[in-house]
């Protein structure tokens, strides 16, 4: 499944509010750097469901993330947001390991399907290209149209 491609700009004001009021949250100094910009960290979804991006991911095996989840209302052009604590998804996938898994990193009782089955193509695109230049770089440069050392 793809990611959902929504996005919004993060309200910092409202969401250093939502920091604070954590109670098991980063101090004030330790407050995290928060990105100008979200994206929807959902597979894709209908219109009905909120879209959400983790703000704050708590340490504590039993703790809260914080999370904003917004709506686009085409009536108005208003976007609404609100932030809340939930427990992380308990999902764990096993592929080769009964003692090792991965985690879903998404919300207890998320929407649609778990992060490992969520795919963003635009990071694949940008890891393929890390992967060429590389490889690139591991061959010496010499890629279509290089010039031939001592010519």
């Amino acid at each position: 499944m793809l990611q959902c491609t929504a996005f919004s700009e993060l309200p910092e004001m409202g969401a250093r509010v939502a920091l604070m009021g954590l109670a098991d949250g980063p101090g004030g100094a330790q407050a995290p750097d928060l990105d100008e910009f979200l994206l929807c960290e959902l597979g894709e979804h209908d219109e009905g469901t909120e879209h959400a991006a983790q703000l704050w991911s708590a340490s504590a095996p039993a703790g809260r993330d914080l999370w904003m989840f917004w709506t686009d209302t085409e009536a108005d052009a208003r976007r609404t947001f609100r932030f809340t604590e939930l427990l992380p998804c308990p999902a764990v996938i096993h592929r080769l390991s009964v003692k090792e898994g991965d985690a879903c990193v998404l919300f207890d009782r998320h929407p649609a399907a778990h992060s490992w089955d969520v795919t963003d193509p635009l990071a694949d695109l940008m890891a393929e290209r890390i992967r060429e230049e590389v490889r690139r770089d591991r061959d010496g440069g010499g890629g279509p149209g290089a010039r031939a050392e001592g010519a």
